[in-house]
């Protein structure tokens, strides 16, 4: 899928507008491990794969937040905007976890502008945004987006 170009003068008018899909990402034990270094977050759940065989999910699993961070990577595949002098991460609205990202699986993000709203000295957008796994059933991170443009 081709990233979505704005001009900043446009971007009143992207309410609704599908962005479409990222490319799939693999997810991998080697991943999961340094972003569990990274966070103090060891469970054996993540890092432990031949105890997590014995587990609920057959095999390790990624952190619900490392699958969430992946967030930032996705969306620069999606969408941005031009004319602008500065972009900013403004956080995250509904953030839920409905279903595991097995360590070798591949994820990818569906997003959709929900709401554009005016703020002092630029926009706010509101982006739906879907964290997928290859062939599952329910999507892996479910959560709105909030990005900042300045002019």
């Amino acid at each position: 899928m081709a990233k979505t170009l704005i001009g900043y003068e446009e971007l009143a008018t992207t309410v609704g507008l599908d962005l479409g899909y990222s490319e799939y990402r693999e997810v991998t034990q080697e991943q999961v491990n340094t972003f569990a270094d990274a966070t103090d977050d060891h469970q054996w759940i993540h890092t432990d794969p031949e105890k997590a065989k014995e587990g609920p999910f057959g095999g390790p699993i990624a952190h619900g937040y490392l699958t969430l961070s992946l967030q930032i990577a996705f969306w620069t595949e999606l969408f941005d905007v031009t004319g602008v002098k500065t972009k900013v991460n403004y956080g995250l609205e509904k953030v839920r976890f409905p279903s595991p990202v097995p360590v070798g699986s591949r994820i990818r993000m569906k997003g959709t502008i929900a709401e554009v709203t005016e703020v002092a000295g630029g926009y706010q957008i509101a982006v739906d945004q879907v964290i997928e796994v290859e062939g599952a059933p329910k999507p892996a991170v479910v959560s709105r987006g909030l990005y900042r443009f300045y002019a």
